[in-house]
């Protein structure tokens, strides 16, 4: 009875996690380039119950079934999947189209595919911005603007930086004056001339292993490959005037909120059927009168 309590206190946890990470996903539903994320959750191994007595008949001990003892939420999985674009006609908003293909595998509508028994993820194309300790951060949250001292940075301050790893920098033009090609070419909107400066596109090939640290930047994992620019056949295109919205289905996320709070609800029911149970072990049928 005491096992049934906790794995009823369990599934509330989950639900309750869930619940936090579908909310989370339906407060960044306006931000531009946020990715959803999804509670995975896991079950505690079962436990397999046997009838230990036999009567002294020597037989051996009889199989009743098995027991659940619980879930619990392993991690909140991000999806990486294309958001639509939204257009903005601002020169210094700017988003990314990102399909980029590996030969031989089929990837499926949620970026993944199974090669040799395991998942594989699709790549994906970030902005790379300097983060406050020097290294670089990956984002797709495109609203960049020149400051005061000609460097483009993002709406947190943060340097956007060009291919050579170093912060844009561009002096004398405002981002009006400022055209940028498919490839992230920075040009002079007037006569067309180059600026010397191109944006880093950089290619994750793992993007489950990024870490998220908020304001839409993601940081890689130790473990994770290393980030490299993209190649010229990797079907990445930079969109002027554009922003990537959420990726967040707001129909789906509002299902979800509600089948986390009834099962939230269902195991509340069970927890006090067990206190009512229990009160009557402890105060009724234990009474001696």
């Amino acid at each position: 009875m005491i096992r049934g309590l906790y794995t009823a206190a369990s599934a509330m946890i989950t639900q309750q996690r869930r619940h936090d990470a579908i909310t989370n996903n339906i407060s960044n539903l306006q931000t531009p380039g946020y990715k959803q994320e999804t509670a995975a959750v896991r079950s505690f191994p079962e436990l397999l119950i046997h009838l230990m007595e036999n009567n002294g008949q020597g037989q051996p001990a009889r199989s009743i079934g098995r027991l659940n003892t619980g879930v619990f939420v392993e991690e909140n999985i991000p999806s990486f999947l294309q958001g639509d674009l939204s257009r903005t006609n601002q020169p210094g908003d700017l988003a990314l189209i990102s399909n980029i293909q590996v030969p031989g595998v089929a990837f499926d509508q949620n970026g993944q595919a199974v090669v040799d028994g395991e998942i594989v993820y699709q790549p994906q194309a970030f902005f790379t911005v300097q983060g406050a300790d020097g290294e670089p951060r990956y984002t797709r949250d495109g609203r960049f603007h020149l400051d005061e001292a000609g460097q483009l940075v993002n709406v947190n301050g943060q340097p956007v930086l060009g291919v050579d790893g170093e912060p844009i920098v561009i002096e004398g033009l405002s981002m009006d004056q400022i055209y940028i090609t498919d490839n992230g070419t920075l040009m002079n909107r007037a006569d067309g001339t180059p600026l010397g400066q191109q944006l880093l596109i950089s290619r994750i090939d793992q993007p489950n292993l990024l870490i998220r640290e908020g304001s839409g930047n993601y940081r890689l994992s130790p473990d994770a490959e290393p980030a490299v620019p993209i190649a010229a056949e990797d079907q990445v295109s930079v969109r002027q005037g554009y922003l990537e919205r959420s990726n967040v289905d707001a129909a789906q996320s509002m299902v979800d909120m509600m089948t986390a709070l009834r099962l939230y609800e269902a195991n509340q029911r069970v927890i006090q059927s067990y206190d009512q149970i229990l009160d009557k072990a402890v105060n009724q049928i234990g009474r001696i009168n």
